[in-house]
């Protein structure tokens, strides 16, 4: 079964203008920008067959080609990075059994999140979207708490049924929970990893959808599956001792630099 990734990027971006291009520095010093820690996070999860940069901004596709990226230009007309996946693979004339979605902001997703996502989303022929979630242990249970404490839009969580159907994803800290977790801890939340896989009929269907409601108050784009019938899978992984966190806000830049240390990532 073919799979693409694609990594969609964006220079004009509300919270953090060209945080495509900002710069981080992993564990011996090397100081690498985000798009291409992004790109080489793709090229390490086995089974893909091709990995592309979409984007519409020059910056973004001059330095991606300068790493070696392919690169897909893309309309300024995408309104997030579903409907921006969805003309990449139009543009490469379709084709694709999976397409994957690897968010330009996500450097730490472990290659086996992808796969793992991958492998969910074909065992759920009922599915035409999935996407991994992670459960908190305490110390992540709150960073998300204090990043809503000091009035930061931070990482997502998500709740989902028995069947692993997705219920609901929000950018508050879901489900409410009073009990105080430290450390290691397992907790009752899961925080949603912001890649997304898709079956082609389901990706090619999303950008004829209006923004409903539910995806203009949270800014979440795979509300939009959801408020238009569809379902979302939400795949469980398991962090195997790495630590995981997505760059939303300046404020992120020196905490991922410290995750990358404390991991020994270059």
């Amino acid at each position: 079964m073919s799979v693409l990734i694609a990594i969609p990027a964006r220079y004009a971006s509300t919270r953090y203008p060209g945080k495509p291009l900002v710069p981080l520095t992993g564990a011996k010093g090397e100081s690498m920008t985000l798009i291409e820690r992004s790109w080489r996070a793709a090229r390490s999860v086995s089974g893909v067959d091709r990995v592309v940069v979409a984007t519409d901004d020059e910056r973004i596709r001059d330095v991606s080609e300068g790493f070696g990226a392919e690169v897909v230009m893309t309309s300024e007309n995408c309104q997030n990075g579903t409907e921006r996946c969805a003309e990449a693979h139009a543009v490469l004339g379709g084709g694709y059994e999976i397409i994957v979605n690897l968010q330009g902001d996500a450097p730490l997703t472990p290659h086996w999140f992808v796969e793992d996502l991958v492998s969910g989303l074909r065992a759920a022929p009922d599915a035409g979207v999935a996407t991994p979630v992670l459960r908190c242990d305490g110390s992540a249970l709150n960073s998300l708490l204090n990043d809503r404490k000091h009035g930061r839009v931070g990482g997502t969580t998500a709740v989902f049924g028995r069947d692993h159907s997705a219920m609901y994803f929000s950018k508050e800290v879901v489900p409410f929970t009073s009990q105080t977790y430290t450390g290691d801890e397992s907790t009752p939340v899961f925080h949603h990893v912001g890649v997304y896989a898709y079956r082609p009929d389901a990706l090619a269907a999303y950008p004829g959808w209006p923004a409903g409601p539910l995806e203009q108050l949270e800014g979440l784009e795979q509300l939009r599956f959801m408020e238009n019938g569809r379902k979302v899978l939400c795949v469980e992984v398991e962090a195997r001792g790495r630590q995981f966190w997505e760059l939303n806000n300046p404020q992120d830049v020196p905490k991922i630099e410290e995750m990358m240390a404390a991991m020994g990532l270059e």
